[in-house]
């Protein structure tokens, strides 16, 4: 499955029609790209948005970054891979997270006090789960949303790589080297195309502060280098967070941030693109396709 160097990781979707999601993912591909994140929350299931954006387009692969493991049994996520993994040869990839307590807990009701534990079994029953119909040619692929060094262990162990999330350069290198070289290491980048040092600052700062309320994210910034000072109001995150978990200041910001991701080991970069509202971000997506050819070297 090649994924391209770089590609487009968006929850924009989720604020529109249907119809207007298949026509950027047209458009996506017309651009160049060759993947498209897709996540999960409290909006659309992500494996019916997979299939739908998967028919409606030719080429692309979609990609889950990431379906939560608490949303769905083990034997259900295996038969929706393997549905669209044989209807879609090579163009779906299968992301796997533990999410977050208050994705999990408060709203689903589950427990997330042994993330680990839970993945290590979760990923062991999909593989026990029978599957009484024609699927893929080959076994599907899956990576996990890893942070820590035992996920991005469990990545190489039950999984073909990681998707690292709210992470920088530094992280990327770190990550690679536990993986080791023939792991796929996928991470996602924020981006913010606006030039102004305030305003994108603004924007970087929203999208990220719900991240800082979630203890597993802040004990990656935490092994990055930053502090509780960094986040002591998490509406108000440092400019040193801001700055090192987003690039902004335009399309050649973006583009150098996303060389780091791939000079310290990424095989992929997960580009978000920021607004600072809710429309489709297609116009920043040609820029950057303009600037940083997304397809395979």
């Amino acid at each position: 499955m090649e994924l391209g160097r770089v590609g487009i990781w968006t929850a924009a979707f989720e604020g529109h029609p249907s119809a207007a999601a298949r026509s950027a993912a047209r458009e996506l591909e017309d651009l160049g790209y060759r993947t498209l994140w897709l996540n999960e929350t409290t909006g659309r299931d992500p494996f019916v948005m997979a299939g739908m954006l998967l028919s409606a387009t030719s080429k692309l692969i979609v990609a889950l970054g990431i379906a939560n493991i608490y949303a769905r049994d083990a034997m259900t996520t295996a038969a929706a891979q393997k549905t669209l993994a044989e209807a879609y040869p090579d163009r779906f990839l299968l992301g796997l997270g533990v999410s977050s307590p208050a994705l999990v807990q408060k709203v689903r009701g589950h427990d997330p006090s042994r993330p680990l534990t839970y993945m290590k079994d979760y990923l062991e029953a999909m593989d026990r789960a029978p599957f009484h119909a024609i699927g893929p040619d080959q076994p599907p692929q899956r990576i996990l949303g890893a942070l820590g060094p035992k996920m991005l262990e469990l990545s190489v162990s039950h999984a073909s790589g990681a998707h690292p999330y709210l992470t920088t350069p530094k992280h990327t290198s770190t990550a690679r080297e536990i993986l080791g070289p023939e792991a796929l290491l996928a991470p996602e980048q924020m981006v913010v195309l606006e030039p102004d040092p305030s305003v994108a600052r603004a924007i970087g700062r929203a999208a990220i502060s719900y991240y800082l309320r979630a203890p597993g994210y802040l004990s990656n910034l935490r092994r990055l280098g930053f502090s509780d000072d960094d986040w002591a109001n998490p509406k108000a995150a440092s400019d040193r967070l801001v700055d090192g978990v987003v690039a902004w200041g335009g399309v050649e910001r973006a583009v150098d941030r996303i060389r780091d991701h791939l000079d310290a080991g990424a095989n992929h970069v997960a580009v978000q693109v920021l607004r600072g509202d809710r429309e489709i971000p297609v116009t920043e997506w040609r820029e950057l396709a303009e600037a940083f050819e997304p397809g395979p070297k």
